[in-house]
């Protein structure tokens, strides 16, 4: 793997952890003007999800594997046929 596939691929980890902290806030605050606030420990819990996720996705790009999930450098849908 070349160093630009490396970095491409920390770059989609990052933005896979910025996208999944983003809808896990923006669940907060729905819930929160709802008058239903999520507890801390709930919250933390979350972000530790989002923080392994996060580090398998880092530890798979840097061992040759093709991640997932993937934000920035492939088609969002492919055809074939």
């Amino acid at each position: 793997m070349t160093l630009s596939g490396i970095l491409l691929g920390i770059l989609n980890a990052v933005l896979l952890a910025v996208i999944l902290v983003l809808v896990g806030a923006i669940i907060a605050w729905v819930v929160g003007a709802l008058g239903w606030p999520v507890p801390w420990n709930i919250q933390r819990l979350y972000l530790a999800v989002v923080a392994l996720i996060f580090l398998i996705y880092v530890v798979a790009v840097l061992f040759g594997a093709v991640p997932h999930w993937r934000i920035v450098g492939a088609p969002l849908l492919t055809l074939t046929g």
